[in-house]
């Protein structure tokens, strides 16, 4: 993490009162956004939110170990005899910061964005390069104007390869990011519908992830899904990178020439490498296809294919994403409530489908939001691709879930629809058996994981 003076930091951002400091030697290590997480010798950037202030915590900052804090010029009565820089802007001053700190740093970065999927090969791509180089990456949902600066102001001074994900919702906001984190490899992993509420159509959303590429510097390197046209039709347009595609098509650079679903994961060949059985410890062909832009991320800094299978087969996915675990009175639960679109919804169903082995199939769905006017007809479409051949019962939640229920074609008592929680777990619990498999997938904001929490065995 960041380790300077304050008299280092004056250089680095500008501070309205950095001459009149008196603790200029004092040395400060790591930043926090969060009083309650402050470490001692952290720098406390206090940001204004909907719902709170944070120059409200400054002291409680300092009494929790602080070593100095930024403070807005424009915020009336700064706490007396601290270390306090003065600036414009706390959070432009907390941007301009990393922006620094990544520029001074010999790490090269691998930056991750695309409607889907990002979380998930941001964890594959650090597994990979980690067999190999000192690796750090994004924790959590850090990958927003305000994440994404501090994921960079974590990162060690000898760390090698960052693996930094970018997420977005409106135009112009992954070329900010970008812009700070200045990537030497860019992954693209798709174009979904995720956020065409602000953005308006796919179209829209393909441009906005392509921003990513303006951080590249000459020569670097953009690896994307060839399978997906609009990126096809745009990225011959870009000049001065060199690019690699992934997917299922024969076209692509790299593509899987085998693939066969496990228990617990999934094993497969490329057409690079067909001598060379990888396994990949996470659930799902798209899963797969993704992790495809890892290997070229690792092939990019010099990793043989015996390396990057090592690093793939270590493979740890954040929390809710394609989770498996033991259910209720012999189940297994495959939770991937973190989110959801009708890409990421669709492929979900597909890896139930196509389970083999187990009793019946149970989806527990959700609403999928930021969808925009479509949104109904997106849930509907969800509903309708439903087969009661593949599938044995069906649980939503929510008032969109609803609209999967309504266009299921499925015969009677096959089908619910619920906007209590509560009655959607009595119900579920009473229907799970021995040996079925059930997934639930919802967008975060539905909070489905409660009930995973209901139906898992602890």
């Amino acid at each position: 993490m960041i380790r300077r003076t304050i008299r280092e930091m004056t250089g680095m951002i500008h501070v309205e009162n950095g001459e009149q400091l008196q603790h200029n030697e004092t040395l400060v290590h790591g930043v926090c956004i969060d009083s309650r997480k402050i470490e001692k010798g952290n720098l406390y950037v206090p940001l204004t939110g909907r719902h709170a202030d944070g120059h409200q915590y400054v002291e409680d900052a300092f009494r929790r170990g602080a070593a100095a804090s930024l403070w807005q010029k424009d915020v009336p009565n700064p706490p007396a005899n601290v270390p306090l820089l003065i600036v414009e802007d706390t959070e432009k001053s907390l941007q301009e910061l990393s922006k620094s700190y990544r520029n001074a740093l010999r790490a090269k970065v691998v930056g991750i964005t695309g409607s889907n999927g990002k979380t998930t090969t941001k964890d594959m791509v650090a597994a990979v390069l980690s067999e190999k180089f000192k690796v750090q990456k994004t924790e959590g949902n850090f990958n927003n104007h305000q994440g994404v600066p501090l994921t960079l102001l974590s990162l060690d001074e000898d760390t090698e390869i960052a693996v930094v994900e970018m997420g977005m919702s409106a135009k112009g906001e992954i070329s900010f990011l970008t812009s700070i984190a200045r990537p030497d490899v860019a992954i693209i992993t798709n174009i979904g519908e995720a956020h065409i509420q602000n953005l308006g159509s796919r179209e829209a959303i393909a441009d906005a992830k392509l921003e990513i590429t303006e951080g590249l510097p000459e020569n670097g390197l953009l690896i994307y899904m060839g399978d997906e046209p609009l990126l096809q039709e745009r990225v011959p347009n870009i000049t001065g990178i060199r690019t690699k595609t992934f997917g299922k098509g024969h076209g692509n650079d790299l593509y899987p020439v085998e693939w066969k679903q496990e228990t617990s994961g999934s094993a497969f060949r490329t057409n690079a490498s067909e001598d060379i059985d990888f396994y990949l410890p996470v659930l799902g062909e798209y899963n797969v296809i993704n992790s495809l832009a890892a290997i070229l991320a690792g092939r990019e800094f010099g990793m043989p294919f015996e390396e990057i299978r090592a690093g793939l087969g270590k493979t740890r996915l954040s929390e809710m994403r394609m989770e498996m675990a033991d259910g209720i009175n012999g189940s297994k639960i495959i939770n991937d409530a973190y989110n959801a679109s009708p890409t990421s919804m669709r492929a979900a169903i597909r890896l139930v489908e196509q389970f083999e082995g187990t009793g019946r199939k149970i989806l527990v769905l959700g609403d999928m939001l930021e969808l925009g006017e479509k949104e109904a007809a997106f849930h509907r479409e969800v509903g309708c691709d439903l087969n009661p051949e593949k599938i044995d019962f069906v649980f939503t939640y929510g008032k969109l879930g609803r609209l999967i229920a309504d266009a299921c074609d499925f015969p009677d008592n096959r089908v619910f629809a619920f906007e209590d929680k509560k009655r959607l777990i009595d119900m579920l619990k009473g229907k799970i058996g021995a040996g079925d498999l059930v997934l639930v997938k919802a967008s975060r904001g539905m909070q489905l994981e409660e009930v995973v929490k209901a139906i898992t065995v602890s």
